[in-house]
């Protein structure tokens, strides 16, 4: 199977609509990939808690099957894990997960 991880950092609102949700869309639905997911990360935890029309999009990559996933540290952290979960995010502690894919040599695009 295809995977690609996308690993977003950048709480720029636009890097997240023009990059991170464009191309994982089109990754599934062009069939790029067979699997996308994209891991919520640092301050894009935040900015996905607080921006209505980031969680709509978040809702359309799910509804599209993309997989989206946060750090649950940094979800914790921040105080956003709740909203995030409400959303339909898992959150999971994605340390030894990332870890395993950068060993593994798996595909990863980091925004």
């Amino acid at each position: 199977m295809d995977e690609l991880f996308i690993l977003w950092t950048n709480a720029d609102e636009m890097a997240f609509e023009k990059m991170v949700c464009m191309y994982s869309k089109n990754a599934l639905l062009k069939g790029w990939w067979d699997k996308v997911t994209v891991i919520i990360w640092g301050s894009t935890a935040k900015l996905t808690s607080e921006s209505p029309a980031v969680q709509e999009q978040v809702r359309l990559l799910l509804e599209g099957g993309v997989h989206v996933s946060a750090c649950r540290s940094c979800a914790d952290q921040l105080g956003v894990t709740e909203i995030l979960e409400g959303l339909g995010v898992e959150v999971i502690y994605w340390g030894q997960p990332l870890t395993g894919i950068l060993k593994g040599n798996q595909k990863l695009l980091t925004v």
